[in-house]
């Protein structure tokens, strides 16, 4: 009786299979808008059409996916600032477009400060794209930094640990970000936080090394830093769309290439019909010394 059960699913389950085949088809670019603001910096806009999932990339196909001639408008609520396009050159000859503070018109620019709202206004060919973000006051700190010798046999690597101090109500968000020496910094795999868990509350977490996600990862040494190295953590409060906007990015980036993963929606900020958000930053900087 179990054999002839067992039989009848097993036909149930063949039945059921069906072949799909279908033909992916590429959907009209869209403008992709990455700003920011932070205390004590002015704003920074890069502006750049989306691309294709199957194309090949490559230095010129990068660099001609940048938006040019854009009108770029920012305000910080009693003075409104229209923002100059500039180049950044970067290594290996590639360059970054990016628009920022114009300095032939300093007189109605302005910097990020805690506390204060900011809005965009980006006209391309005729439409128009808007978004607001918020530096949030520096509610949230890390209090102190340490390290330790990392699990295993390998006495040259060590763990960062971070004390923090969340102040009582929920809705403090976080990211950070890692500098090595003097290179650049990036973020961790997991970079943003809420505090759902740890309201009100002064805790201890093992911080981890920032990567360049265009790199292949070695997850054998993801997390862990090593000694006589110099590492500057940028600490940084955040309002709740940038939070959104960074949680289900990352969550996309880790499901990449996993059959079992669920499709997420990144949630940006922009409204008009962009991809993209637009963050503001309250940045506290602490760096600690491997010995």
């Amino acid at each position: 009786m179990k054999r002839l059960i067992a039989a009848i699913s097993c036909v149930f389950l063949f039945s059921c299979e069906k072949n799909i085949d279908f033909v992916p088809r590429d959907s009209e670019p869209k403008v992709v808008i990455d700003a920011f603001i932070e205390n004590s910096r002015g704003p920074e806009v890069r502006l750049s059409r989306s691309l294709s999932y199957f194309t090949q990339l490559s230095p010129d196909l990068l660099a001609s996916s940048f938006i040019h001639g854009a009108k770029v408008v920012m305000s910080n609520g009693t003075r409104t600032h229209t923002l100059k396009e500039y180049t950044r050159e970067l290594a290996a000859g590639y360059k970054i477009f990016y628009y920022g503070i114009d300095s032939a018109r300093l007189n109605n620019s302005f910097r990020g400060e805690f506390g204060k709202e900011y809005t965009l206004t980006v006209t391309i060919d005729g439409k128009e794209y808007t978004a607001s973000t918020t530096i949030p006051l520096l509610k949230k700190r890390l209090d102190s930094l340490w390290w330790k010798p990392a699990p295993g046999d390998d006495p040259e690597k060590a763990v960062v640990m971070a004390r923090l101090t969340d102040p009582p109500g929920y809705g403090n968000y976080i990211r950070y970000y890692v500098q090595v020496n003097n290179g650049p910094y990036y973020p961790p795999l997991a970079s943003v936080f809420d505090d759902q868990i740890v309201d009100g509350k002064t805790y201890d977490v093992q911080l981890e090394s920032g990567v360049n996600r265009a790199n292949d990862i070695d997850l054998e040494e993801y997390g862990f830093f090593f000694r006589g190295e110099t590492i500057t953590v940028k600490f940084c409060n955040i309002d709740k769309s940038t939070f959104d906007f960074w949680r289900t990015m990352e969550y996309n980036y880790s499901s990449i290439g996993n059959p079992f993963s669920s499709p997420t929606k990144v949630l940006g900020n922009i409204k008009g019909g962009a991809l993209g958000y637009f963050g503001g930053y309250a940045v506290q900087y602490s760096t600690i010394v491997i010995p």
